[in-house]
């Protein structure tokens, strides 16, 4: 990575200070014939005619309905800043699910300011970084400037891809800073502007806003379905990619699993939805097994839990349990069809009008009937039910709302969540599992070890759901068909 003039604090922070020389640098200063010549001899690269993206219209109606929940009150929503991961280096950045879901927008630094308006509503205003100074060699000196970063929109042409008024957000602190009336901000992402607004905002009503931008989302516009759908599918095919280099991960580790399905995620996608849970044998009843450096054995199974992000940020979140060499043992099959028929009671109880809970409680209803059937509980299945018994091996829900982020519309209120009832329009995960850890004495020697979780990404429908990931087949006889024309 070059590093020869990269100062150690962004020009786009401090517009007034001279650009710093990095310490060790190879470099001793810059001469004034540099400076001259850098400033001279560009080309105008400013783009014209640009069309709106894809969901403008859309952020449009999600602003005009935040706007109509707080009238005559400012509402600040950030993107969020770059982070670093060690000493000069930053994580990927990704934007804030509110300021990309209301806008549009990925970019760090962002914010989306609703002025109060006069009749009513609000007047709503992007704040971004400009094109680099070519005057003052910010667009080379800065470690943030275009030619070590990449190319910025100018605000002229974001507000033409976003259809909404962008500003210098360079001027935005000192501008709220002077700003009277009551101010609403979305905590936890910028924190130069949230210091900014100190003696302006109080806590409950920024937990408010945070709040109904979670339970705006619960409902999925058409925009939304597709960019699912669209995961979903891009999820379908890595699920494939890693099926077809099972022998390479047996000859490494798990890390080939999740290298092979990020690379899909990346050339189809932004990135993966969260981290990839590629976990073989034992491995796999540890639920969010992300450290992904474990054998991959034939004889076992690969628990792959895993989903692509769109580049408008909306992931999928899909798991399939595999038989690592392409046939199930009769213990493990046993364990992976006692899920299943969870799985598809689960998925038959989502449809519109039904409590969120219901399909939690068809699919534990199965999985509690089959340990008592077993004797590993003793029942009658109530009293199991009743207690929970059945958590020992099956321990987590059974879904979550899906989209933007993985745990979907997190910060809504449990009436609106978990206690309520299921609509057209929202989008869920049903993931029932089965967990024998590998010191579980409770449980006969043949069950230890295995770990068995069936997810997929159901849409309610008007008439009940539908399965998104419908393309990766469950049932065991049919994924060992699959895995075998796979693998040719």
């Amino acid at each position: 990575m070059a590093d020869e003039l990269t100062p150690e604090t962004p020009e786009e922070e401090q517009p007034q200070k001279k650009h710093e020389q990095r310490k060790n640098g190879l470099y001793p200063g810059v001469s004034d014939e540099l400076a001259d010549s850098m400033r001279a001899g560009w080309a105008d690269t400013e783009l014209h005619g640009l069309k709106p993206v894809a969901q403008a219209a859309h952020t449009a109606e999600r602003r005009a309905s935040l706007s109509a929940r707080f009238p005559g009150e400012r509402i600040v929503v950030p993107a969020g800043r770059l982070k670093t991961r060690s000493n000069d280096t930053e994580y990927p950045f990704r934007a804030s699910t509110e300021y990309a879901y209301l806008t549009g927008d990925q970019t760090e630094n962002g914010l989306l300011v609703l002025e109060p308006a006069g009749t009513g509503g609000h007047r709503a205003t992007i704040y971004l970084l400009p094109r680099s100074n070519r005057e003052n060699g910010e667009f080379w000196l800065s470690g943030q400037g275009e030619l070590w970063v990449g190319r910025r929109h100018s605000l002229t042409e974001a507000e033409q891809l976003l259809g909404i008024p962008a500003k210098d957000v360079r001027e935005l602190a000192d501008a709220l800073a002077g700003a009277g009336g009551p101010v609403r901000v979305l905590r936890g992402h910028d924190a130069v502007i949230e210091t900014a607004l100190t003696d302006k905002v109080t806590a409950e009503r920024d937990e408010e806003l945070r709040v109904h931008l979670s339970e705006a989302r619960v409902v999925k516009d058409a925009f939304e379905v597709a960019e699912l759908q669209k995961a979903v599918d891009s999820t379908v095919r890595g699920f494939e990619d890693v099926v077809k280099v099972l022998d390479k991960a047996e000859a490494t580790s798990e890390r080939y699993i999740e290298g092979t399905f990020f690379l899909r995620a990346r050339v189809e996608g932004n990135d993966v939805g969260y981290g990839s849970i590629c976990a073989a044998g034992p491995n796999a009843c540890t639920l969010h097994w992300v450290r992904n450096d474990g054998q991959v054995r034939p004889g076992d199974l690969l628990l792959l839990d895993a989903g692509v992000e769109t580049r408008d940020l909306y992931t999928a979140d899909v798991t399939r349990t595999l038989p690592i060499n392409g046939t199930y043992s009769d213990i493990q099959r046993k364990v992976y069809d006692a899920v299943y028929e969870a799985q598809e009671a689960g998925i038959a109880a989502v449809r519109p009008g039904a409590k969120f809970r219901d399909f939690h409680d068809a699919a534990q209803r199965v999985l509690a009937e089959k340990l008592v059937e077993w004797g590993l509980l003793e029942g009658p299945v109530e009293r199991v039910l009743e207690l929970s018994l059945q958590r020992r091996w099956t321990l987590h829900g059974t879904g979550h709302m899906l989209g933007m982020d993985v745990h979907d519309c997190a910060a809504a209120r449990t009436e609106a969540y978990v206690d309520g009832t299921l609509e057209p329009g929202m989008c869920l995960t049903v993931e029932p599992g089965l967990y024998f850890q590998t010191d579980d004495l409770t449980v006969p020697e043949e069950y230890r070890g295995i770990g068995v979780r069936i997810e997929d990404d159901i849409l309610v429908t008007e008439d009940g759901n539908r399965n998104l990931s419908a393309g990766l087949p469950r049932a065991s006889a049919e994924v060992e068909a699959w895995m075998a024309a796979l693998k040719g």
